[in-house]
């Protein structure tokens, strides 16, 4: 079984958006910095989100408390478990580490900066777009109930949306190549070169070929 592993945080603030109209109109906006956090747990097969919510931090004993419960799900039915996560320090920890070892889990870390590798990224992107942009909720209760609602029924009601979205197709960069070199001096914006940089001052370079 996989799993994509991931925390968005819900603030309860303005979030931009854009609609069409004839004449200029105007959306309230809420005001605040409360935030719903919310980790979830999208299955790359059957695209079922497993979700856990607080209002105060998502912390490296968060994320072993929901390693737990999807060993105790997914336990007995004696499959493999492998969870992709970003490298955020709650999530690549020791302890996590440790305790997705102890449960027997393997955690899969994408390259840094890689979101276009995290399917569940897109759906809380989606999840956004329905509940947030260019939306008004009178206070922070209304915010998480909309949230909570829309995750709930949102492979019913939006079954066809969610499947073409969640597909298996990523953005890769086959000839990504690491070039490093030292460098001595720097051309200025006149013309000329700057001082020089200390000696064995290592650069490095990403070189991304896209065919």
């Amino acid at each position: 079984m996989v799993l994509f592993l991931d925390a968005a945080h819900f603030v309860y603030g303005a979030f931009l958006g854009s609609w069409w109209c004839f004449a200029r109109g105007f959306i309230r906006s809420p005001s605040g910095r409360q935030r719903f956090n919310v980790l979830g747990a999208l299955a790359a097969v059957s695209r079922q989100v497993h979700l856990f919510t607080n209002e105060t931090y998502i912390t490296a004993q968060s994320v072993c408390a929901r390693l737990s419960q999807r060993a105790a799900f997914y336990g007995p039915r004696n499959v493999p478990l492998t969870l992709f996560l970003d490298n955020a320090r709650y999530q690549r920890c020791e302890l996590v580490q440790a305790h997705a070892r102890t449960l027997g889990i393997d955690l899969e870390f994408l390259p840094t900066y890689s979101p276009n590798l995290n399917l569940i990224e897109r759906y809380w992107r989606w999840v956004k777009k329905q509940c947030l942009n260019a939306k008004y909720h009178a206070d922070f209760a209304t915010m998480k109930t909309t949230i909570l609602q829309t995750t709930a029924l949102a492979h019913h009601e939006h079954a066809a949306a969610l499947a073409s979205l969640l597909t298996w197709n990523f953005q890769l960069f086959p000839k990504t190549q690491v070039i490093k070199y030292t460098a001595c001096s720097i051309l200025s914006p006149q013309g000329g070169f700057e001082p020089p940089l200390p000696v064995h001052t290592p650069i490095e370079l990403v070189v991304t070929c896209c065919q």
